[in-house]
């Protein structure tokens, strides 16, 4: 598998991040096993989990994975998880705090089995804790060994260039990743927050690649999904998922050119998706999760599958969000504009609206 930097870092990771969410719950843990062993083998190495996984449960499997593995193989993976939530409902046990982060971070590694974690994720913001507190604790994880590098997830524009200025400013451990939403029908971050994680040299793990399933075409417009698909099930969160995406007739249309692009070249609806979110910019690895072994085999291809210029353009443009008006719509970026080379933008304050990226990637 084709491997790319860990943002500004010099680890290497593979171009597909397995996403572990379900282990524990979904998959059995026998099934996890495989699924772990099959991504290893296929020659993946980024393993993503988080403390309020299964209430913990999908880290303990793969601590379990890691001690019935032999070195040569665990030793390959780079680990990821995050701490922020919790189950208990203690006032507490949450947030960004020097108490709870080492609670949290200490819990973890005993699930895991690890005595270091390559990288450690803040899953969402607290505004409620200063961000130097925050900094500070992660900054003494690191020099104790129980962290290699940092990351975030969730985190807003504003919020990510905070974190990193306040960080420099303190001369402490900077974040070097970003978890956020991100697919096809999920653009959004387009405007601001991947202009913000460019500009501090800040690395993209999306989560939710193919928008909750319905980028794998199984789903229909106007149609009743089954009750054994997350869109078609009763759980609060599966709901919210699809109707998020299934209310849009611009997301149907989306769906319906992936298919039509994914018949035109032979392959499957979910690499065409996944192709071209792990080609977009500041892009390292999309997060992708497999209830079967079968069904990451097949996910896997979409890390040698490059779309071309006009399919890319093709999905692109029947995408596109609407931003609206002012701050993110023809005005605002109209606002920020100044044509410098040859009358072009030199560096656009957003990819949605026709400026060129500076990047040279799609």
């Amino acid at each position: 598998m084709l491997n790319r930097k860990l943002g500004n870092t010099g680890i290497a990771v593979s171009k597909i991040a397995l996403g572990t969410m379900y282990f524990g719950s979904e998959t059995p843990e026998d099934d996890a096993f495989a699924i772990l062993d099959a991504f290893i083998e296929a020659g993946g190495n980024l393993v993503d989990t988080a403390n309020v996984y299964v209430n913990g449960v999908s880290e303990a499997i793969i601590g379990r994975w890691f001690a019935a593995r032999p070195r040569d193989v665990t030793d390959r993976v780079v680990l990821a998880t995050k701490g922020r939530f919790n189950a208990s409902q203690e006032v507490n046990s949450a947030g960004l705090t020097r108490r709870w982060l080492h609670r949290s971070l200490n819990a973890s590694l005993e699930r895991l089995g690890v005595e270091t974690i390559d990288l450690y994720q803040l899953h969402a913001s607290d505004m409620h804790t200063p961000v130097e507190e925050t900094l500070s604790f992660l900054d003494e994880a690191v020099k104790a060994g129980k962290i290699h590098y940092i990351g975030l997830s969730n985190f807003t524009g504003w919020q990510l260039q905070l974190i990193i200025s306040t960080a420099k400013a303190m001369g402490v451990q900077a974040p070097v990743t970003l978890q956020p939403q991100y697919s096809l029908l999920s653009r959004e971050i387009e405007w601001e927050i991947i202009p913000a994680a460019l500009h501090n040299g800040i690395g993209l793990l999306p989560w939710s690649p193919l928008a909750g399933g319905f980028l794998t075409g199984k789903y229909q417009r106007g149609g009743r999904a089954a009750s054994d698909t997350r869109a078609g099930s009763e759980k609060p969160l599966y709901q919210k998922i699809s109707e998020e995406y299934a209310d849009s007739d611009r997301n149907w249309d989306t769906i319906d050119a992936v298919v039509r692009i994914a018949k035109e070249i032979g392959a499957t609806p979910a690499q065409v998706a996944l192709s071209w979110i792990a080609d977009r910019p500041s892009v390292i690895a999309p997060i992708v999760g497999a209830r079967t072994v079968e069904h990451l085999r097949s996910n896997l291809v979409a890390a040698e599958l490059t779309l071309d210029s006009d399919k890319t353009a093709a999905l692109e443009k029947v995408s596109r969000p609407e931003p609206g008006g002012y701050p993110y719509g023809a005005f605002g970026a109209w606002q920020r504009g100044r044509p410098l080379q040859d009358g072009n933008e030199a560096a656009p304050a957003t990819f949605i609206g026709g400026s060129k990226n500076p990047t040279g990637r799609a």
